[in-house]
């Protein structure tokens, strides 16, 4: 068994980047159906700094309740330390990957720390193919993109697909995703991105500081806005009756009016699946998928990160790199 403590980062005062401390916290145990993994390297997403602000983003009557103090983290890599009584699918020293308890908010996957525990099944052998940084900025973007994708969409072959926010964590993997099934891609972002996304596969790049989507794109089957915002009804014009709309981020949509257009709208809160992390470990391992990586830091620097992701025009992932490779 490792030792008894460790180092994490938690928030005891929501706020700012400022209210990540680095401190030495006890060592959790694992349940009898968890593994103990020394962490790697660990994943930043919105859902962190919504988090570490308290839910301020949100309407004060529909901001969740979080106890203090907290460890953020739901996005993990590294390598099994310990299993509890139950497990039989894990072994001490299998390298793996996945998202932690995700959506829960009050026993999270608290992956900011060089040690954390995780469901058995939330788990997926790490791709050989790379190191536990790029892997680690794959799980909720990845899974999002893949349930959104598969299980909401249920994509079929050569449909025409648009990604608003192309470029962002989520939106780099449904272009990816969106390929492994021939789709026509249009990829929206800014202009420096224009390169990014045609590697990964972009068929058609609109950069949309200097081009209106609405104005230029016409018969589209799926819609993925990254984006959302008070203007998501801008793209009604965009879709074919029949097509679908899915929301990644809250967004105005006039859905009456979609409706009326034969519209539908798809999309639910991403979750937590071993199985199916495994099926991004393989699309990996078979060159097909890959996270690009805004940038990385250590944990310690937990708060610069933050204050990186915050200033936005991320390509990519932000990744904190917990132990160095």
């Amino acid at each position: 068994m490792p030792r008894q403590t460790m180092m994490a980062v938690r928030v005891h005062v929501f706020g700012g980047p400022e209210a990540l401390a680095y401190e030495e916290v006890p060592l959790p145990e694992p349940e009898p159906d968890e593994v103990l993994v020394q962490v790697h390297a660990a994943g930043l997403n919105p859902a962190d700094w919504y988090a570490r602000a308290g839910f301020a983003n949100l309407p004060e009557a529909m901001r969740p309740s979080l106890p203090l103090p907290f460890t953020p983290g739901e996005e993990v890599s590294g390598v099994v330390a310990a299993v509890g009584p139950e497990v039989t699918e894990w072994e001490v020293g299998d390298e793996v990957f996945g998202l932690v308890r995700f959506p829960q908010l009050d026993n999270n996957g608290r992956g900011y720390a060089e040690y954390t525990t995780a469901p058995a099944s939330n788990l997926a052998r790490k791709p050989a193919a790379i190191g536990h940084v790029e892997a680690a900025a794959m799980p909720l973007a990845g899974l999002t993109a893949y349930q959104y994708l598969f299980d909401h969409v249920r994509l079929g072959p050569d449909k025409t697909v648009l990604v608003n926010g192309a470029a962002g964590g989520v939106g780099h993997f449904l272009v990816q995703l969106a390929k492994t099934k021939d789709a026509h891609v249009i990829g929206v972002a800014s202009g420096r991105h224009e390169g990014f996304l045609r590697e990964l596969g972009v068929d058609r790049f609109i950069d949309y500081t200097t081009t209106t989507v609405e104005d230029v794109v016409r018969g589209v089957d799926h819609l993925f806005d990254t984006v959302g915002g008070s203007h998501g009804y801008r793209f009604l014009p965009v879709v074919e009756p029949g097509g679908t709309i899915s929301p990644v981020f809250f967004g105005e949509y006039h859905r009456e009016r979609a409706a009326e257009l034969g519209i539908t709208f798809r999309g639910s809160q991403v979750h937590s699946d071993g199985p199916q992390m495994a099926e991004l470990a393989r699309l990996v391992d078979a060159g097909r998928l890959r996270a690009g990586i805004d940038s990385v830091f250590p944990l310690i620097d937990a708060p610069k990160a933050h204050e990186r992701a915050e200033q936005g025009h991320i390509q990519g992932k932000i990744v904190l790199r917990v132990i160095d490779e």
